[in-house]
């Protein structure tokens, strides 16, 4: 892997990690077209450049969370079902599930699920009346930690599953996206963190400047992403994002399958 290599998987991470297209398939794909192998570093770069996107969020989010104790609690309940599901099951749905097959077929109907969702959501809209953070209750929190374990599955898109799953249960588009940023931050911090304990020798014997320049770059793009995402879902449909998400999976099954 080169810097030329780096920048683009930190772009690529920094875009898709907060939006609900998947960044497992996309940092998969994007892998396969650049000809990365498969490796120790590959992983431990990977862990890296996710910090980064963390980074961003934690930045954005982190006067928010510390001034508003009890939205940290919810965000912390809504980590829980994650947490628990994902250190009892994910080496088994990681070993059963994780081929690029899967991946792709998650890619696909998952494109189809977001625009049936944009259909509905289109049509209930006026019945949405969640319209604060102090409106989401534990128990919502609680489920929409439950919506975001079904992201253990490659390709899900973790940003899919609460966005999708808090407006089922009428939260407002713009406070469960956020909500969403919010989880991330605990859920992929112990994800990653559980990550470094398995790999640290091969991130600590790895090419540092590498690493520290995917951070950087992933960083750098998730702080924008988060930004101008909060900025589209005001007016938009999330329709556009099934319709990518149905194209990027043909394109993977032509050139992962």
């Amino acid at each position: 892997m080169n810097y030329f290599d780096a920048t683009i998987l930190g772009i690529v991470e920094g875009i898709t990690e907060f939006l609900p297209i998947s960044s497992t398939g996309h940092m998969i794909l994007t892998s396969a077209l650049l000809h990365i192998p498969d490796s120790d570093f590959l992983k431990s770069f990977e862990i890296i450049i996710q910090l980064g996107a963390i980074l961003a969020a934690v930045i954005l989010y982190a006067k928010t969370l510390v001034k508003n104790i009890e939205l940290s609690k919810k965000v912390l309940v809504a980590f829980l079902p994650t947490a628990v599901i994902g250190l009892t099951v994910y080496k088994i749905v990681k070993s059963l599930l994780g081929s690029n097959a899967v991946v792709v077929a998650a890619l696909f109907l998952g494109g189809i699920v977001i625009l049936l969702f944009a259909r509905w959501e289109k049509k209930q809209t006026e019945k949405i009346r969640v319209e604060n953070f102090s409106d989401i209750s534990y128990k919502k929190s609680f489920f929409v930690g439950l919506y975001q374990s079904i992201a253990l599955i490659p390709g899900v898109s973790r940003s899919a599953a609460t966005i999708i799953g808090g407006r089922l249960m009428g939260i407002s588009r713009k406070e469960i996206v956020e909500f969403s940023f919010m989880l991330a931050i605990p859920t992929m911090i112990a994800a990653s963190g559980l990550d470094i304990l398995k790999n640290y020798k091969t991130i600590l014997a790895g090419n540092f400047g590498i690493l520290i320049w995917g951070f950087l770059v992933s960083f750098v793009v998730a702080y924008f992403a988060i930004r101008t995402f909060l900025g589209y879902i005001q007016k938009h449909s999330f329709a556009v994002f099934g319709w990518y998400r149905i194209i990027i999976s043909i394109v993977a099954f032509f050139f992962l399958l």
